[in-house]
């Protein structure tokens, strides 16, 4: 007996007239969209950017390492290439530092006596639960994210020197070069009120202890110290001014 039931099956996308007409009836679904491949876009070629600072600038440290000899032609550019891998270092350098970073006894002499010579270190002696080893840690944690290149350590201060009296708590030391260079006992070495900025005016008294990395020069980052400690001064006489006219 033969088949009647033979479906006409034409290429894909293609419809029949048949199709047509069972679609108007409603008995077939609509007819799906034909398949349109993408347009061919070619792959940009590296070589076909146009090289400027921006081209510069997207690259890593280690691709702008790789392109030492690929600049020859064009002076600006590698200038411009040298001083971004100078600058991505000094940024990896400042990175390190930023805070606070606790120590033990046995860290002493790498975290601090081997430091980098071109890096100061500022370390505290402190104990859990003196009050006053709390108020100096607060004002070192401002400072370090001020002056990220400015090491800053804390130790417990008998893990650093056995037997060392509580009532020299805190001690500041600080060292440069492996050698210790100025030492405070004491919260009243940093003044009536121990702020931030007086501890950093103490701290560049005598030797340019802070870096933040970016000002260039010890004078002006010192000189900048010093704005900031007269700024917190005048500031906090004018609160004591309306406080006092408030009351009266």
């Amino acid at each position: 007996m033969a088949d009647y039931h033979f479906v006409y099956k034409d290429v894909e996308g293609a419809s029949t007239q048949w199709d047509d007409i069972q679609r108007k009836l409603g008995n077939l679904p609509p007819k799906p969209p034909a398949f349109k491949p993408d347009p061919f876009e070619p792959a940009p070629d590296p070589d076909s950017v146009p090289k400027d600072k921006s081209w510069i600038d997207e690259k890593t440290e280690e691709e702008l390492e790789e392109m030492e000899d690929d600049l020859d032609d064009d002076r600006f550019l590698e200038e411009y290439r040298k001083k971004r891998l100078a600058e991505m270092r000094e940024a990896v350098k400042i990175s390190k530092y930023g805070s606070v970073m606790p120590i033990s006894g046995s860290d002493f002499v790498q975290e601090v006596s081997q430091a980098p010579q071109d890096v100061w270190v500022v370390v505290i002696l402190y104990k859990e639960g003196f009050p006053e080893c709390g108020l100096l840690l607060q004002c070192l944690e401002e400072l370090a994210v001020k002056y990220p290149a400015t090491k800053f350590v804390k130790i417990i201060s008998t893990d650093c020197i056995p037997n060392y009296p509580d009532r020299n708590l805190p001690t500041l030391l600080v060292y440069n070069n492996g050698a210790v260079k100025a030492n405070y006992v004491g919260l009243h070495s940093f003044g009536r009120r121990c702020t931030p900025e007086g501890v950093a005016l103490v701290l560049c008294q005598s030797d340019p202890v802070l870096n933040d990395g970016q000002s260039g020069s010890n004078a002006s980052v010192l000189e900048g110290v010093r704005k900031r400690f007269i700024e917190k001064v005048v500031m906090e006489q004018e609160d004591h001014d309306e406080d006092g006219s408030s009351s009266d």
